[in-house]
């Protein structure tokens, strides 16, 4: 195997029990938790082990816990074959964070503090606003960007080739999942999800992270990160200030983002997080694509086989 693209999850992955098996194991992965409880102020491994389910599902506590998660699970890839160096990271949408640590952009700590925040804001966005989203399925996308367009709400996500996800406000979102079929696309499923993430009905968020990412350290990355806003490698500080910022309210651009790492001849990935979520979306934009997903000791033993 040819040294792969890491990818991240987003939010959504999260599952009670997460990371468990390597955190009882690994005194690196023991370290890197208790850095992050330290860091918080709270047992967030506490909530990642043994939930409930709607406390780790919260905006605030999901994006640290899936943050941790991918970073340990890299750690842990590293420490067992010295000479991996991904060729390149991604992440859909709070994993583009988890990506920009996994490539050095961020300190360890400065990025849990991000998405910490991210997730706090974004909470308080939903609190104060009445939003939803929908997951458009087996349509074409001009067609739903001409629903969108008629409805009045967002694209937030661009999955894969016939996965959308529309956001905004919850009567629009309504309107749009009544008229889908007259669109042409085949259905249209209301998420079951606090608010309407990647619209903008998250200015407010959008505002305070742009705020936290001012006073935060940039370095240059190590390895090439693609963002989500611009489905293009970033590298300057005002360039990952910017996407990092706009990605809040605009669309995650995943279909076109993963067409750039295999147009560049990246064609094994390895997906960092819970569940298959980030596999099953590339073998749909890319079915020739090789994806293994890494969540817990035995994927991790996978993996290390296939990268030895």
């Amino acid at each position: 195997m040819t040294q792969p693209v890491i990818l991240f999850s987003g939010q959504g992955a999260q599952k009670v029990g997460m990371a468990r098996d390597w955190i009882e194991s690994s005194a690196t992965a023991r370290d890197l938790a208790h850095q992050a409880d330290l860091a918080l102020g709270y047992s967030l491994t506490d909530i990642m082990f043994n939930g409930p389910e709607e406390s780790l599902t919260a905006t605030s506590k999901c994006q640290p816990a899936l943050y941790l998660h991918g970073l340990i699970g890299l750690a842990l890839l590293k420490e067992r074959l010295p000479n991996f160096k991904p060729a390149a990271a991604a992440g859909l949408s709070l994993g583009e964070f988890t990506a920009h640590a996994a490539a050095g952009t961020l300190s360890f700590e400065d990025g849990l503090r991000l998405v910490s925040r991210r997730g706090t804001f974004m909470e308080e966005a939903c609190e104060s606003t009445r939003g939803a989203m929908a997951a458009l399925i087996g349509g074409e996308e001009e067609k739903v960007r001409a629903l969108a367009e008629t409805t009045g709400v967002d694209i937030a996500n661009l999955n894969a080739p016939g996965q959308i996800v529309i956001s905004g406000d919850s009567a629009k979102i309504d309107d749009a999942v009544a008229q889908a079929k007259n669109f042409g696309i085949r259905r249209a499923i209301k998420l079951n999800v606090a608010g309407a993430y990647h619209s903008s009905l998250m200015a407010s968020a959008q505002e305070k992270l742009a705020g936290e990412l001012n006073s935060t350290t940039i370095n240059s990355p190590e390895i090439l990160v693609v963002a989500n806003f611009t489905a293009k490698p970033v590298s300057s500080e005002d360039e990952i200030r910017s996407t990092l910022t706009s990605q809040v309210t605009g669309s995650v651009r995943w279909i076109e983002s993963i067409q750039y790492l295999v147009s560049a001849g990246h064609h094994d990935f390895i997906e960092i997080g819970p569940g298959k979520v980030l596999a099953g979306l590339v073998g749909k934009i890319s079915p020739d694509a090789k994806v293994t997903s890494v969540e817990d000791l035995a994927s991790l033993e996978v993996a290390i086989e296939q990268l030895s």
